[in-house]
């Protein structure tokens, strides 16, 4: 008997479920766990959920189809960014559709992508697959990709390894292999207060937040003329960005404290901890000397506060050519933004791809939209991957 064909309202159907849930970053994403487990058991489908140290938050792994052998992993994250001070049309967390449009928070970002791959599990479970299918959905992507985190250390050390990871963040349902890492990091810069009038007794903060800014600048300026570059980017070089900046009580008060952040898109060949330690080195021998020289206590600290790794596919594997094969269309792409696609590829060294459906242009605006027509592309994608796992599945 033929599986039954995966129905595009079934898909939107999923969708609309998920949206109802409001799993903003900072809160829990429990309940739409439940939600996908209990749609997963109805289907004779067990899951694991990784939980955090609260048990509010989680990472959900399933499989369909045989043990021990090498599959697919359709990966999506179940975490929205927040709606507040946006202004919406409708009420962000209840599905809305007009003109061929879906509208809601995560619509395209990416509850579209995970509602497809639920609606395909009846389908899933009827075929006689050779190989399986692996649906892992994630936490906290919006807070840097570390929710997943837990999830890729099980599957780092898994006797037998999925073959390919397919995250499906909104590409418009073209195949990318590459994408920058980096990270956020903040600098605590601290030195000592006195009136103005008495300025060279105090160590101004900011002033030599300003010092170090300068240098990170002439980094940046350092990567935009000498590279590496790679052209498959909108923007072919890593770059580094100061993002925001505090400091100061009073006009008349030389400032003790200035803090600032800064934020790297490193290329994958660029060492982003390595850029860390020059900023570091440089404020060591530099320029904490002199902030000594008037008070022994100044300190200048760097710290991360989110590390993003890259992602670099070899556009020649077998994988990738498989995918374009999938989604109908020969090119690829490598974007500026991150996704956990790097962390599935470096830390559980499994061959990884980033496709689905909506643009990217769309994510985290008011009244944020995926099309029905890239919904259809994402499921007949999803229906062609389930036909070649049970009639031959991988060929690599």
């Amino acid at each position: 008997m033929a599986a039954p064909r995966i129905s595009l309202e079934d898909c939107i159907a999923v969708t609309r479920d998920l949206i109802a849930f409001p799993t903003v970053s900072r809160d829990p994403n429990r309940d739409l766990l439940a939600y996908v487990e209990a749609l997963l058991t109805r289907h004779g489908i067990g899951c694991d959920i990784i939980w955090n140290a609260e048990k509010t938050k989680g990472n959900l792994w399933a499989t369909i189809g045989p043990a021990g052998v090498p599959g697919v992993i359709l990966s999506g994250h179940s975490d929205v960014v927040p709606v507040d001070d946006q202004i919406w049309a409708s009420d962000p967390f209840a599905l809305r559709e007009a003109d061929g449009l879906l509208y809601g928070r995560g619509a395209c970002d990416m509850k579209g992508f995970i509602g497809v791959v639920l609606a395909a599990v009846p389908s899933l479970v009827a075929r006689d697959l050779k190989v399986p299918v692996h649906i892992a959905i994630s936490y906290d992507e919006e807070f840097g990709c570390t929710g997943v985190t837990s999830l890729i250390d099980r599957l780092a050390v898994m006797p037998v390894k999925p073959a390919l990871c397919i995250v499906g963040e909104p590409t418009s349902m073209q195949v990318i292999v590459g994408h920058k890492g980096g990270g956020m990091y903040r600098v605590a810069v601290t030195g000592t207060s006195a009136h103005s009038s008495l300025a060279p007794t105090a160590v101004n903060a900011i002033e030599y937040a300003a010092e170090m800014i300068g240098f990170i600048r002439s980094l940046a300026v350092e990567h935009v003329h000498h590279g590496p570059h790679d052209h498959a980017y909108d923007i072919s070089h890593s770059t580094i960005s100061i993002t925001s900046i505090s400091g100061g009580t009073a006009m008349n008060i030389i400032p003790n404290r200035c803090d600032f952040g800064f934020d790297i898109r490193a290329l994958p060949e660029v060492d982003a901890r390595a850029v860390i330690e020059r900023i570091r080195s440089h404020a060591a021998s530099a320029i904490l000397p002199r902030m000594r020289a008037v008070a022994p206590e100044a300190d200048i600290v760097v710290e991360p506060i989110v590390e993003l790794i890259g992602l670099s596919t070899d556009v020649d594997h077998p994988a990738v050519t498989f995918m374009k094969q999938l989604v109908g269309r020969n090119d690829h792409a490598k974007v500026a933004y991150g996704t956990e696609a790097g962390q599935f590829s470096v830390r559980a060294g499994i061959v990884s791809v980033v496709c689905g459906p909506g643009a990217i242009a769309q994510a985290h605006k008011p009244d944020e939209f995926i099309a029905v027509s890239e919904m259809e592309r994402c499921r007949a994608m999803i229906e062609k991957l389930a036909g070649i796992l049970e009639s031959t599945g991988l060929n690599w």
